[in-house]
């Protein structure tokens, strides 16, 4: 997701990467970010997985989850919202939609002290 994390650091977000889905719920529990973009093809550990454990965390519940993939049938937006997604983008992502759709996810917070993008 380089290019993801490129389009937010220049847009001012702050941006962390894992290399892998246990990697990545491991940073989601200690960063504890605004919004997690989540590439739902990774191996060893998928998305969908790594999402379920996120969401069943009370630690990360609460972050949002916004699904980035290059799937693009209905089943497959089915089934990152049944993961527990909150959102869901394909590839290749447009710059301004990734931007808009951090924006309402993160909107949706504002109750919430500021956090980090990851």
């Amino acid at each position: 997701m380089l290019l993801e994390t490129t389009i937010l650091a220049r847009s001012g977000h702050e941006t962390f990467q894992a290399t892998t889905a246990v990697d990545g719920v491991q940073m989601a529990r200690k960063v504890r970010p605004d919004v997690i973009l989540m590439d739902v093809g990774l191996p060893t550990l998928d998305g969908y997985a790594a999402t379920r454990i996120l969401k069943g965390d009370p630690l990360t519940r609460d972050i949002p989850i916004i699904a980035v993939t290059g799937f693009t049938m209905k089943v497959d937006k089915e089934r990152a919202l049944a993961a527990g997604c909150d959102s869901y983008l394909t590839k290749p992502i447009a710059p301004r939609s990734l931007l808009a759709e951090v924006e309402l996810i993160v909107g949706k917070r504002s109750n919430d002290q500021p956090r980090r993008k990851a």
